[in-house]
C-alpha cells in the first residue's frame, strides 16, 4: 500500500465537535430549507477540515474546500471509496440508530465504489458509451428530442418544469442508453428517486420499501438481460455489461451498477436541468447576458452544473494514519467530501454564490468528481443540458420561476422536487 505524504508546511484550521452541532450538515432540512450556504461559508473560513462526532450519521470529517479534496480524490490507495469499507455516501450501517441484522444486509457493490483494480475493469466496459465519437452520434437524436418536447410546452401557463422538462428529458436519454422499453421509461424515474435517498435507509419501515424498489428494479432489468444475453454485441448499456467480463458478475453486483447508472444518468443532469431555469432566474443580469450573447451557452453549462452541484457530497474512508492539511485523520475515519462547499470555495472562484454564464473558470469545479473516479457520463451531461439552452435560445424561450420550488431533503442528492415555471418568450 502507498504511504501518505504527510503536509506540514500547508496545514489549514481544523477542529473537532460534538452533535448536535450546526457544522454537521448531514441533516435533511439544510438543504430542504436552502440554507446551506452561510453553514459551509462558515467552515470553510474557521475550520476548512473539521469533525463531526455522534451525528445521526456516525463520526465523519467535512472536507470543505477545492484544494482540500481534490488532494483526498488523488489518493484513492490511502482513501477507499470500497463498499468493503463503507462506500460512497456517509450514511451507513455504524450510523443507523439500530443496526441491520448480519442476516438481513443485502450489499449490492457497483464499481464506483470499488477500488482498483476492480473498479478500472468494470469503468471500462461502460466509458466507451461516453466517447465523445458516441457523443456526436447521439447529438441528433438528443436535439430532435428536446425541440419537440420544448414545442409541446404551454407558453404563459403554469407548469412543473421538474416533471415536464428535466425529468422527462433525463429519462428519455436513460431509456434509450438501457434500450429500455420506452412505454415503462418513467419507472427508471422512480427507481432513481428510491434509490437516491439515503434518508430512507434510516428505519427500518423505509428501508424495506426501498429494498423492495430495488428488487422490483432488479427482476426487471434480469428480464432485459435474459432476453439479450444470447443476442450479438450491441451499443446499450445492458449489451455491452454481457459482452465484458461484468457477464460474470452476481445479481446483487448488476443491481449495484444499474443503480449507479440510473441514478448518476438521472440525478446528475435532471438537477442540473433545474438549476437552470431556477439559477437564471435569480440573476436576471446574467440571464440577460446569455440570452443576448448565446456564444456563452457552453461555458453557462459548466457554470450552471459548479453553481448547482447536483451531488452534495461523496464519501472516502481512510486506510491509514494520515495528516491532510494538519488534520489528523485515523484508519477507519469517514471523511465527506463536499462537492457543495468546494463549487462554492471563494479561493477559487470569485463571488462564488453568483451564476456568472461567462465565467472564466466555471470548468475548475468539481460536480463530476476528481480522480479515478470523475464522473464517466460528464460529457453526456453537459450535451444534454447544452442542447437543451440552444434549442431555448433558438425558440427565444424564457422559464420563469413563479413559486420557490420543492427541494429534495437529503444530503447528497442536491436538487428539486418541483418547480412552477412559466414560460415567455424574449
Amino acid at each position: 500500500m502507498a504511504t501518505a505524504p504527510l503536509i506540514e508546511s500547508d496545514s489549514l484550521p481544523w477542529e473537532v465537535n460534538k452533535a448536535p452541532h450546526h457544522w454537521d450538515v448531514t441533516k435533511p432540512n439544510i438543504y430542504a430549507e436552502d440554507r446551506w450556504h452561510p453553514i459551509f461559508k462558515e467552515m470553510r473560513e474557521k475550520a476548512p477540515i473539521n469533525k463531526i462526532e455522534d451525528s445521526d450519521f456516525g463520526s465523519y470529517w467535512n472536507v470543505t474546500t477545492l484544494k482540500a479534496i481534490q488532494h483526498v480524490e488523488a489518493l484513492p490507495d490511502i482513501y477507499s471509496s470500497s463498499f468493503e469499507h463503507g462506500g460512497i455516501t456517509l450514511i451507513d450501517d455504524n450510523a443507523l440508530a439500530e443496526p441491520i441484522p448480519e442476516d438481513q444486509r443485502i450489499i449490492m457493490p457497483m464499481f464506483i465504489a470499488m477500488d482498483r483494480p476492480k473498479h478500472t475493469e468494470e469503468r471500462r466496459v461502460i466509458a466507451p458509451a461516453f466517447t465523445p465519437g458516441e457523443m456526436d452520434r447521439m447529438s441528433g437524436d438528443i436535439r430532435r428530442r428536446t425541440g419537440e418536447l420544448l414545442d409541446s410546452l404551454p407558453v404563459g401557463k403554469t407548469f412543473d418544469w421538474v416533471d415536464l422538462v428535466s425529468i422527462e428529458l433525463t429519462t428519455q436519454m436513460l431509456a434509450l442508453l438501457f434500450d429500455f422499453p420506452w412505454e415503462d421509461r418513467r419507472k427508471l424515474t422512480e427507481w432513481s428517486d428510491w434509490a437516491g435517498d439515503i434518508e430512507l435507509v434510516r428505519s427500518e419501515d423505509t428501508r424495506q420499501a426501498r429494498l423492495a424498489k430495488m428488487f422490483e428494479m432488479g427482476a426487471y432489468f434480469q428480464g432485459l438481460w435474459d432476453e439479450r444475453k444470447n443476442r450479438g454485441e450491441a451499443p446499450d448499456l445492458i449489451s455491452r455489461m454481457i459482452h465484458s467480463p461484468m457477464k460474470d458478475m452476481s445479481q446483487f453486483e448488476y443491481m449495484g451498477n444499474l443503480i449507479l447508472l440510473i441514478v448518476g444518468g438521472n440525478d446528475t443532469t435532471r438537477n442540473s436541468m433545474s438549476g437552470y431555469a431556477y439559477g437564471l432566474n435569480s440573476f436576471p443580469d446574467e440571464r440577460e447576458k446569455l440570452e443576448q450573447n448565446p456564444q456563452f451557452i457552453t461555458n453557462a453549462v459548466s457554470e450552471i452544473i459548479r453553481w448547482q452541484t447536483p451531488l452534495a457530497h461523496m464519501r472516502r474512508t481512510a486506510l491509514q494514519d494520515h495528516d491532510l492539511f494538519g488534520a489528523p485523520i485515523k484508519a477507519g475515519d469517514k471523511i465527506g467530501m463536499w462537492y457543495l462547499s468546494a463549487n462554492r470555495d471563494e479561493t477559487v472562484f470569485e463571488n462564488p454564490d453568483k451564476l456568472i454564464v461567462d465565467r472564466e473558470n466555471a470548468r475548475r469545479h468539481l460536480a463530476f468528481g476528481y480522480g479515478i473516479h470523475r464522473c464517466v457520463g460528464a460529457r453526456l451531461a453537459e450535451l444534454q443540458i447544452r442542447i437543451l439552452l440552444e434549442e431555448m435560445a433558438v425558440r427565444r424561450l424564457r422559464p420563469n420561476v413563479v413559486a420557490e420550488p420543492e427541494r429534495v431533503a437529503g444530503c447528497f442528492v442536491h436538487g428539486y422536487r418541483k418547480m412552477d415555471v412559466e414560460l415567455s418568450r424574449y
